[in-house]
């Protein structure tokens, strides 16, 4: 059995208004998606591939990869327009895998601990994400702002990576998806699975520490949570 992590990493990171993609802004003088190949390093991962922006391969080849010592990664990819795009790629390059764990760069929180425990549920699921329950309550509104609905909190989950699927699950959906050629509204991975297959989905309990590092303000939160990895 392999089961290879792919990290994707080749976001522009436009709400973070800066002039660095923001999975290479530095955190206690280590780049953000630093965190999370350490994480998948020290897990039972068999290897990761890193997708990252095409002008990007180099850099993360010898300023993370190698200066880091992150002997799991086995490839560096470049990513496409969308994420999706940049996911495809990373399938492409794992084909021979079994089980495919798929985590956004950004997310510096994920623990060893907790992607193993993603490695174990999937390989029994074959499908399935990590998230935690909402804490908010939740508003359904119409294009002009007025409410039309509250659904109930306790059936409501927020999504975080890694998400886990065995490799053909995931690669049908993502290939299915393609060639309906309707791509608006795709935000993750098991959207795909949901829409283009028959297979039901998993929620796996994780943290709410396993922030993404999206905008300005989540900078400061990132730099003290992740102050004694």
């Amino acid at each position: 059995m392999i089961t290879t992590g792919i990290i994707v990493a080749a976001g522009l990171g436009r709400r973070m208004n800066s002039k660095i993609e923001k999975q290479f802004l530095e955190v206690h003088e280590k780049p953000l998606v630093y965190y999370a190949l350490k994480a998948f390093e020290q897990s039972r991962i068999d290897q990761v591939i890193l997708v990252t922006g095409e002008e990007s391969l180099e850099f993360c080849r010898e300023e993370i990869v190698d200066r880091y010592g992150f002997s799991k990664v086995t490839k560096i990819v470049a990513g496409g327009k969308e994420r999706y795009n940049s996911v495809y790629n990373g399938l492409r390059a794992a084909e021979g895998s079994d089980y495919v764990l798929i985590h956004d760069g950004a997310r510096p929180m994920v623990t060893p601990e907790h992607i193993n425990e993603m490695i174990c549920a999937v390989q029994v699921e074959k499908a399935c994400t990590s998230g935690m329950p909402s804490k908010d309550t939740i508003k359904v509104t119409d294009h002009d702002g007025y409410v039309q609905s509250t659904p109930d909190r306790r059936t409501l989950w927020v999504v975080h990576t890694p998400q886990a699927f065995s490799y053909s699950l995931i690669r049908e959906a993502h290939e299915a998806f393609q060639e309906d050629g309707c791509h608006e509204g795709i935000t993750d991975d098991g959207m795909l699975v949901e829409n283009y297959t028959d297979h039901p989905m998993r929620m796996i309990k994780g943290s709410y520490a396993n922030m993404k590092v999206t905008t300005p303000d989540d900078l400061p939160l990132a730099e003290i949570l992740l102050a004694d990895r």
